[in-house]
């Protein structure tokens, strides 16, 4: 029993000096740039990448979130796109206003008759007696007779209809649409005024989106900068690695294997270098596409990821009645509806009478209301009420006002999964502000961590108390680290893009690029 406590008491002072040994080689601040020397070595010569710390250094006048996404609100292929619709719908109208006015139309023509001979008046068979008379009595008044009759008997039996060949005509028609402007025009235009507004509606949701597109760009483009110098930073510690796995290997406390590892490892670290360079030209390449930029514009940061996003504040609920009467989408489709709603209103008038005023003026070459007509110009006119109505059209009407009004209910259904989604996103978009929040705190405490577990095994593993998987598996989680805090500070700011393009918050900046 003796023994066994003496046993017992030689490991607990065993454990206790490894210990304080680890809490010594724990407090050892690392030296800047060059690995530590371990016993009876010669410091490892080591040439480290240099650091870009330029990508996220800000620049006054640099590039911030908010002018990228007024750039690309402002040069939005899809907003040009419904701005062509708006004018579209601006000239529909145009042409509902013009329905108000009276309808003017004229006619100018020239007809040449082919030739023919007129017929006679009574035909061939006279249709007038030849009357005489005679007065033995008055023989002057015999003379009288016979002189004025023959004369008038011979003219009416030659008489005939004459043929002008030349025929001219000037004609100026006026319809004023009585009945149109209690049933169809007042209808048209407001129709017309809905769909003009929807298209305006649409233009600034699609800037809208186009700025928020914008805007998650820009802070892709700063993760992606970051993530150069996040692998740069573990290239440098795996050429550290690498240092330290040589001078271990030479005085025979490392293995063949560990610095075989370590140069796998720097080589991979250097690929990694790369494939980050690449993503972040990629990413640059997204935001000049964003904001149709030309390559040789220069940019440089104007906002930092290390700045701390502003609270959030307010309830899902208050933010969801914000973003229903904020939001565009739901604006077009409310103009829309409406839009139908009138043009079922027109449809339905197509199926009654229509009344209408019209009066004519003529100035004609010959005049056909002229008796007998002359080769001469000569004007008239006249004025009158028109009613027409065909059963044809009570037909096809009938089914164009049930095409209407279903296409009216549609989209005031469309309107309610348009709201459905519109809380589901704003309730997504609050709660990835929340969550994005939580993990940029809980990133940086790991940051911390993971650079202090790395400084210490680093420690370790210098003076042979550490293996080399150990020092990779620390390095892993400092470059993930690194990485988790990058990828927060992003998503902290893209959530908060998003979450506002949710609300409609955005609708300010594509106003202001809209067309007026």
């Amino acid at each position: 029993m003796r023994l066994a406590a003496d046993k017992w008491w030689a490991l607990a002072l065993f454990l206790a000096a490894d210990v304080l040994a680890t809490s010594a080689h724990a407090q050892i601040a690392p030296r800047a740039g060059v690995p530590p020397v371990p016993s009876g070595g010669q410091p490892p010569q080591v040439t480290f990448e240099p650091v870009p710390s330029e990508l996220l250094q800000v620049s006054p006048g640099g590039l911030t979130s908010a002018q990228v996404g007024g750039r690309a609100a402002e040069t939005s292929y899809n907003a040009k796109a419904q701005v062509e619709a708006m004018k579209s719908a601006a000239a529909r109208v145009d042409e509902a206003w013009a329905s108000f006015l009276p309808r003017l139309s004229g006619v100018a023509s020239y007809t040449r008759l082919s030739p023919l001979t007129p017929p006679s008046l009574f035909g061939s068979t006279p249709a007038l007696p030849n009357v005489k008379v005679t007065n033995p009595n008055e023989p002057e008044f015999n003379q009288f007779f016979t002189n004025a009759w023959t004369p008038l008997y011979n003219g009416l039996r030659n008489a005939s209809f004459p043929i002008f060949v030349d025929n001219w005509l000037l004609q100026a028609t006026l319809t004023i649409p009585i009945s149109d402007y209690f049933l169809r025009i007042t209808q048209s235009y407001s129709a017309a005024t809905h769909s003009r507004d929807a298209a305006h509606f649409d233009e600034i949701a699609a800037r809208a989106n186009s700025a928020a597109d914008g805007r998650v760009a820009f802070y892709s483009w700063l993760g992606a900068r970051g993530s150069v110098i996040v692998a740069i930073q573990a290239l440098n510690d795996q050429k550290s690695h690498l240092a330290l796995a040589k001078n271990q290997f030479d005085v025979g406390q490392a293995s063949k294997s560990d610095v075989l590892r370590a140069q796998t490892n720097l080589t991979n670290a250097e690929l990694q270098v790369v494939h980050a360079q690449n993503l972040s030209d990629l990413a640059e390449k997204q935001m000049r596409v964003a904001m149709h930029a030309k390559d040789e514009e220069a940019f440089a940061p104007g906002e930092s990821l290390e700045v701390n996003p502003v609270p959030l504040e307010g309830n899902v609920r208050a933010l969801i009645d914000e973003a229903l009467t904020s939001r565009m989408e739901i604006r077009s489709i409310d103009a829309n509806a409406a839009a139908a709603r009138e043009q079922a209103k027109v449809g339905f008038a197509g199926q009654l009478p229509v009344v209408a005023g019209v009066g004519d003026l003529i100035y004609a070459n010959p005049n056909s209301r002229l008796i007998p007509p002359t080769q001469e110009w000569f004007p008239t006119w006249d004025v009158g009420v028109r009613v027409t109505w065909s059963p044809n059209d009570t037909i096809a009407g009938s089914s164009n006002v049930t095409d209407l009004r279903a296409r009216a209910a549609q989209l005031e259904a469309q309107k309610g999964t348009i709201r459905d989604n519109i809380e589901l996103e704003v309730t997504q978009a609050f709660q990835n502000v929340r969550e994005f929040d939580t993990s940029l705190s809980a990133a940086k405490t790991e940051l911390e961590s993971a650079q202090e577990a790395y400084r210490v095994t680093r420690e370790l593993f210098n003076n042979g108390r550490a293996t080399s998987t150990t020092l990779t598996d620390s390095e892993t989680e400092l470059t993930r680290a690194r990485l988790d805090l990058l990828t927060a500070q992003v998503n902290a700011r893209t959530a908060r893009v998003r979450l506002e393009h949710a609300l409609g918050r955005d609708v300010r900046l594509a106003k202001a690029s809209s067309t007026p």
